[in-house]
């Protein structure tokens, strides 16, 4: 999949982490950031970056950086426009993206998205009380989308499945046994439970 580019989200504030650069925290001795990277280049040949504020401190990481190109932090949308601003110019048609946050998710997170044959995916799990939860951040978005996505944002949409609906988004399944592959490491609280899965699962 040459045409398609990996970008890793990682321009939120981490407010429920105190504000610390979540990504750069470590679980099992390796950051978050270095799971999720080395999970997305084995799927992905060229993997890239979205963060915001100072990058120097994501030097040695060996990942092209991309800062939101739109300010405010306009939440993962904006993410996602900087990821296919930056595919564009890399002549890519594709951009699949995951977080920052979620070092577990599936080894064949790609290969799922492609095998539909769809432009637009997002991943989904069973859920008991809504029947799928949608895990907005990882999906695959088609560069073409972009200015679409820019003007979408200019008018203020911010939730994910509020712009990707009307574009006839595939919901791509997963299953959650024997985990959830899509916990996200929010709190410290969620980095003692990520600890215990590492144990585990033997992630």
């Amino acid at each position: 999949m040459s045409d398609v580019i990996g970008v890793i989200l990682g321009g939120g504030l981490s407010s429920r982490m105190g504000f610390l650069e979540k990504g750069l925290l470590t679980i099992g001795d390796v950051s978050l950031l270095g799971r999720v990277k080395v999970r997305l280049s084995k799927q992905i040949e060229k993997v890239i970056l979205n963060a915001n504020g100072d990058l120097s401190r994501f030097d040695g990481l060996g990942l092209p950086l991309v800062n939101d190109t739109i300010s405010g932090y306009a939440g993962p949308l904006a993410g996602v426009l900087a990821g296919m601003d930056y595919a564009a110019r890399e002549g890519a048609s594709h951009i699949v993206t995951v977080a920052v946050d979620t070092p577990f998710y599936p080894r064949d997170l790609v290969a799922r998205f492609d095998k539909t044959g769809e432009d637009l995916c997002m991943a989904v799990t069973p859920d008991p009380d809504r029947g799928l939860a949608q895990h907005p951040t990882f999906g695959k978005w088609p560069v073409a989308l972009r200015d679409d996505l820019r003007m979408a944002l200019k008018d203020g949409v911010r939730k994910v499945v509020q712009w990707t609906k009307p574009h006839g988004c595939v919901n791509v399944e997963f299953t959650v046994n024997p985990f959830d592959p899509f916990f996200n490491v929010n709190t410290p609280a969620d980095m003692a439970k990520a600890e215990a899965m590492i144990a585990e699962y033997d992630l």
